[in-house]
């Protein structure tokens, strides 16, 4: 397996992305110390694993749950040792929560070079753990993952996001000015790791995941990842600034969604009570279903390198649009929602869809109540109209 080098080149003492990039080697044995130690990852571990214990023996239960984290990274002293401790973990996920996961477009791109991989958001954790996962059963080195501070509400999620060679991208600067350093710092950072580091990175196409199935790049970001060359060349040409990121356009298929009815029950509040309310640990609670639920088949499409010829954030948005849409895979129950709303019939692929799929279909959306069945089967229906250009919105 290649690997570059984890540590960006610039020296520490006179690190300039110091509170947002991913840990170095160096950082590692401190950060695991204290995790095995943090009350708060000790207390959710126990009340996952050991919730009577946690209710009744609390201090026992902190003490077994850190001695199981020693004992799980003991001798890991890298943050390549770590993930491929990870690994493991994630060959048994898709072992025994999906039926297939299949990759293409990856044997198209250079070995030996970093690309910024953009992706459209279904997942909080899986979505960028899957391109991992590709690029190591490739051969190649893990990416370094855009994680937004809103998901870092705790101190041992950042430092365990941090550890996976996740950077933070701040969504909760306060003000104008905070905002716009925040983004110059992301976007040098971002584009010292591709140009000067030779590391890959990873991001979504927009804030959020995308609830309703429809899968669409905000131009912003674009506009955030040229900052930093505009800062530095005063007359940069755009789509030079473009091109030195290497932007692959990437598209992850999932059969079904294990948070479908999550993002179901928030598309309805908002349509019914004009907000959503999210609870103290649903991204958390998100992560885990995400992880433990049934996914069908999931296919990963790598595109091709987004060119210099863009002269606007708009045209390079619309590009992502274009591979990423082009790039996703439509299963049965795409069709299936699609059907049951009984919109585009002539859109239904019903050649491809099996007696089976009916009846997985029927049982899943049978547990969905009535109430949030339309928003449940509008996830689903969504990428059929969007790939036929049939999207009124």
């Amino acid at each position: 397996m290649t690997h570059h080098n984890n540590a960006p080149s610039t020296d520490t003492t006179n690190d300039p992305w110091a509170d947002i990039r991913p840990y170095m080697d160096h950082e590692v044995a401190d950060v695991l110390e204290r995790l095995s130690h943090d009350s708060e990852l000790l207390d959710a571990l126990t009340r996952f694993r050991l919730p009577r214990m946690a209710k009744w023996a609390r201090p026992v239960a902190r003490a077994l749950a850190g001695h199981a984290i020693r004992r799980e990274v003991k001798g890991v002293t890298s943050v390549r040792e770590f993930q491929m401790r990870i690994a493991s973990y994630m060959e048994r996920m898709i072992r025994t929560t999906t039926d297939a996961f299949e990759v293409s477009g990856l044997d198209k791109l250079d070995d030996n070079s970093a690309y910024l991989f953009i992706g459209n958001h279904r997942d909080i954790s899986l979505d960028p753990a899957f391109v991992n996962y590709a690029l190591y059963q490739a051969g190649r080195d893990t990416v370094r993952i855009a994680i937004g501070d809103n998901l870092l509400k705790k101190p041992y999620v950042t430092d365990l996001m941090r550890l996976n060679k996740s950077f933070i991208v701040p969504r909760s600067a306060r003000g104008k000015r905070a905002m716009l350093a925040a983004y110059q710092q992301l976007s040098s950072y971002i584009r010292h790791s591709i140009t000067e580091d030779n590391h890959s990175i990873w991001m979504a196409q927009r804030e959020g995941r995308a609830k309703n199935g429809i899968d669409r790049t905000d131009p912003a970001i674009i506009k955030m990842l040229t900052m930093a060359k505009r800062h530095a060349e005063r007359d940069m040409v755009f789509g030079d600034a473009i091109a030195e990121l290497k932007l692959v356009p990437v598209s992850i298929s999932y059969e079904y969604d294990p948070c479908d009815l999550q993002k179901a029950q928030e598309l309805h509040d908002i349509a019914t009570q004009g907000s959503y309310a999210k609870s103290e640990f649903e991204d958390i609670r998100s992560i885990v279903s995400g992880i433990t639920g049934s996914k069908g088949r999931v296919q990963l499409k790598f595109g091709t390198p987004v060119g210099a010829d863009m002269a606007t954030p708009d045209e390079v948005a619309a590009e992502i649009d274009r591979q990423v849409i082009g790039g996703y895979r439509l299963f049965p129950s795409h069709y299936l929602a699609l059907e049951a709303l009984g919109e585009s019939p002539e859109l239904v692929a019903r050649k491809s869809i099996t007696r089976q799929d009916r009846e997985r279909f029927k049982a899943r959306l049978a547990s969905v109540p009535e109430a949030l069945q339309p928003y449940w089967l509008e996830q689903y229906a969504n990428p059929v109209k969007h790939k036929a250009g049939r999207l009124s919105i």
